[in-house]
């Protein structure tokens, strides 16, 4: 296969999978082995694409944000402020634990290894863990009503969570942070999800940049074809925004049910037939 269009297909795979509950690892991982592995500064530059295309998405809360933190907004306005304040303070919290646990994760040595088996695994269990999470989740929104705000012990446990996709490829961040939030407060599954996506921004971000950083002071930059990678972005940027665009449409009125049985699927189609 010509290398513009295997470059174009991660692109678009990563687009697709890095904000659906499905595991953009699982993905890219089956796609490596017809597409053949790329290296570590193309996987950062799809994973950038779709940073991109969610920050997009998602400019006009971002910019709400930030001036429900200005002063002269705190004076006018002091119940939307409040409320933007305290957001942004969740998502910082959520984001520091993230930080924090990941940087120990990463000196301890504590990450299975991106092969076939344990990404397979991750994906039925991740599957069976969102249909039990939901089930329990809409039980305790029965009984208590649905409620969409973020509080302090979902944003912990939502950094929590990301510190454990990160030790388990093919969990899925996206999926271990929506339903932590589900099962822990926040019933409505679109705050859920907007919390999981904002948090991620600085996650993906920090990430990308501690990864980017490690290859230049490596002096492993060198030898890419830029033409590829920007090929490879753009592909993985747009399809992320359309994929996310579409999620954030579908679970207004539908369960995340699909996932959970696709998961289970994939993770089965991978321990029959693909080798380790």
């Amino acid at each position: 296969m010509p290398e513009f269009l295997a470059a174009l297909l991660l692109g678009i795979i990563e687009g697709i999978t890095e904000f659906l509950p499905i595991s953009s690892t699982g993905h890219l991982l089956i796609a490596e082995r017809w597409l053949g592995q790329r290296s570590d500064l193309f996987n950062i530059a799809i994973q950038a694409g779709a940073i991109l295309a969610v920050v997009l998405i998602y400019r006009q809360r971002l910019w709400q944000l930030l001036l429900g933190m200005h002063p002269w907004r705190r004076r006018t306005d002091i119940a939307a402020a409040h409320h933007a304040h305290d957001y942004a303070l969740k998502l910082a919290l959520a984001f520091g634990v993230t930080a924090a646990g990941g940087l120990l994760v990463k000196a301890l040595g504590w990450k299975l290894p991106e092969s076939v088996t344990p990404v397979a695994w991750a994906l039925v269990l991740g599957g069976v863990w969102m249909l039990a999470a939901e089930h329990f989740a809409e039980r305790h929104a029965a009984r208590v009503g649905e409620h969409s705000r973020i509080g302090w012990t979902v944003a912990v446990l939502v950094g929590v969570a990301q510190v454990v996709a990160g030790v388990f490829p093919g969990t899925s961040r996206s999926a271990a942070a929506i339903f932590v939030a589900l099962l822990f407060g926040t019933t409505h599954r679109a705050a859920a999800t907007e919390f999981a996506f904002l948090v991620g921004i600085p996650t993906m971000f920090a990430a990308t940049g501690y990864e980017w950083f490690d290859l230049y002071r490596k002096d492993a930059l060198a030898g890419e074809d830029w033409g590829l990678l920007a090929v490879a972005f753009v592909a993985s940027a747009v399809t992320a925004f359309v994929a996310v665009k579409w999620l954030l449409r579908y679970i207004q009125s539908h369960r995340f049910t699909v996932f959970a049985v696709y998961r289970m699927l994939l993770g089965a189609a991978l321990l029959v037939w693909v080798p380790v």
